[in-house]
């Protein structure tokens, strides 16, 4: 029974935040009238010892005292005596817990916010290195259309900027106060909760008694937009692991952040960018894990709520290491960009060029304009060329129309160059759009 109930082990994280939210409990009891300003002194002179003793490891958990709570009020018991009973009054270990766990959930919106900042820096910063720097833009992971590497970079700012939206928006509903509901029915001393809320940053006191002690939609949103954060990641994670391949060779990593095979000596491994792949799972696993936890909970508390922490602070965890090496990954990267610009020329990349050009200067309708490049693809994997390799009278053997000018548009430069649409890849949009993300983002 011990093992299974006892949670000290890892909940031992949140003692900052349950030393904080006793200090502001205290602090308002006295202010009311409910506790002398003597006990309240002592039990603020001895939380704050406690809290330098955990922090400089010199505190002892018990596992028989359950919880960072019970360890907490044991220690101020030992060392100002009958006063650290009062420290309970007006509170319960069910409005205690949720408050310390907002507070922990509400510390690492903020740091992993800062965290993605700093790596959308990165990527804005390695934009900029490379916005005129061709490549493939894939789709089905089949050459499509010319791009520059800042564009694509780009895309994961954006991403990112999600990320911390959604942060932002969790941490802004998560910012109320439990403290006060008590066990579930509030109280019957004449405490302030405006009071508290404010000594502890909240916005306000949680409106309903019941569900300030039941809820957990606040570590749920929290995993939710860490489940889509692993996921970007992941998508990045792979790309990188692809790019550094000899098969695509874009990229090289420096053994910073690679390692080297057991009996291969060629090779350098992508192990950091595999690992964030991977680490993806773990945190969609924490999101299924609460919500079936919660699922089938009657109000208020049950003991099952217990289990709403691991899932928490191992996915913390693991996002903030996924996204500072994430971050040293782009920070650390070089491009090659011959192979990029070659690749780019690959595979056709440049067809849509000569489809539109027939549109813009033939007026001809963009489907039979499809169809006609279609031919002289076909003409050029029969030469064993690219498109702007093809000679004018193979081209005009195809479409008489087609005149030197069409020539010009089929080359990789010409082609980004084109794309001047907004949000697209041609390197003066590039740049607006670099200009445009450090604003918003950094």
């Amino acid at each position: 029974m011990e093992r299974i109930n006892a949670s000290i082990g890892f909940d031992q994280r949140l003692y900052r935040q349950d030393i904080a939210g006793s200090i502001a409990h205290a602090t308002m009891l006295g202010n009311q009238g409910i506790l002398s300003q003597e006990d309240v002194t002592a039990i603020i002179s001895g939380l704050k010892a406690i809290e330098q003793d955990i922090a400089e490891g010199n505190f002892t958990f018990s596992t028989a005292l359950e919880d960072i709570h019970m360890n907490i009020e044991a220690s101020l018991k030992e060392r100002i005596g009958d006063a650290a009973g009062r420290l309970h009054t007006a509170r319960s270990r069910n409005d205690q817990v949720a408050t310390d766990f907002r507070l922990w959930v509400r510390d690492a919106t903020d740091a992993l916010g800062e965290a993605i900042q700093s790596l959308q820096e990165a990527l804005i910063n390695r934009a900029d290195e490379y916005a005129e720097a061709y490549m493939p833009g894939f789709t089905h992971l089949q050459t499509a259309q010319p791009v520059t590497l800042g564009h694509h970079l780009l895309a994961y700012v954006e991403m990112l900027g999600r990320d911390r939206g959604r942060l932002a928006d969790t941490r802004k509903r998560l910012n109320e106060s439990p403290l006060g509901a008590a066990a579930l029915a509030g109280t019957s001393f004449p405490i302030d909760r405006e009071q508290t809320a404010r000594a502890l940053g909240f916005d306000r006191p949680m409106a309903n008694s019941i569900d300030a002690v039941s809820d957990r939609d606040f570590a749920l949103e929290f995993l939710a937009a860490g489940s889509i954060l692993a996921m970007h990641l992941s998508r990045l994670a792979e790309e990188l692991v692809l790019w550094a391949s000899r098969q695509f060779g874009f990229i090289r990593l420096s053994e910073a952040f690679t390692t080297g095979s057991s009996i291969m000596p060629q090779k350098r491994n992508p192990d950091a960018a595999e690992l964030v792949r991977a680490r993806a799972g773990r945190i969609f696993g924490a999101l299924i894990a609460l919500l079936t936890v919660m699922k089938g909970l009657p109000l208020t508390y049950s003991k099952d709520m217990q289990d709403d922490k691991e899932p928490v602070f191992e996915s913390t965890e693991a996002l903030m290491l996924c996204v500072r090496a994430m971050d040293g990954m782009i920070r650390d990267f070089s491009a090659n960009l011959p192979a990029l610009e070659d690749a780019a020329a690959s595979g056709f990349a440049t067809a849509t060029d000569l489809a539109d050009w027939l549109v813009q200067t033939h007026a001809i309708p963009f489907r039979e304009a499809h169809h006609i490049v279609g031919a002289v693809v076909r003409e050029a994997e029969t030469q064993g060329c690219r498109l702007d390799e093809l000679s004018l009278d193979s081209l005009q053997a195809i479409e008489p129309r087609i005149t030197q000018a069409a020539q010009e548009v089929l080359t990789v430069r010409a082609s980004v160059a084109r794309r001047t649409s907004q949000g697209g890849t041609a390197p003066i949009r590039v740049r607006e759009a670099i200009q445009h993300a450090r604003k918003r983002f950094l």
